[in-house]
């Protein structure tokens, strides 16, 4: 999401942590959330040359998901906003070793 870079550091910090409490009220788990700090836009937004960007890596079902964006929509501060769909990340299984047995003749 891109923040309106008007705001202080500290209090995009408490919009952020704000938006993470919506998604844990809604039953999402947020895994992570990126400050990437003040960027360029390549073009404006609202009459705004730069954006604060920032990146929530959350665990939610569809609905979930639906309503943060309506909530996400209401707030002013958020310039714009993307919701992908991330393939799940699966910690890699020890590979099988396989035991030897030796029939006893």
């Amino acid at each position: 999401m891109i923040v309106d870079p008007r705001p202080t550091d500290e209090e995009v910090t408490a919009l952020l942590e704000q938006l993470g409490e919506q998604l844990k009220t809604l039953g999402a788990e947020v895994t992570k959330v990126d400050n990437w700090g003040k960027r360029r836009l390549a073009y404006d937004i609202r009459k705004q040359r730069e954006g604060t960007y920032a990146i929530f890596e959350v665990s939610a079902e569809p609905s979930m998901v639906k309503e943060f964006e309506r909530q996400v929509r209401l707030n002013e501060n958020v310039l714009r906003f993307v919701s992908t769909r991330a393939p799940i990340r699966r910690k890699a299984r020890p590979a099988k070793t396989q035991e030897v047995v030796e029939e006893v003749s």
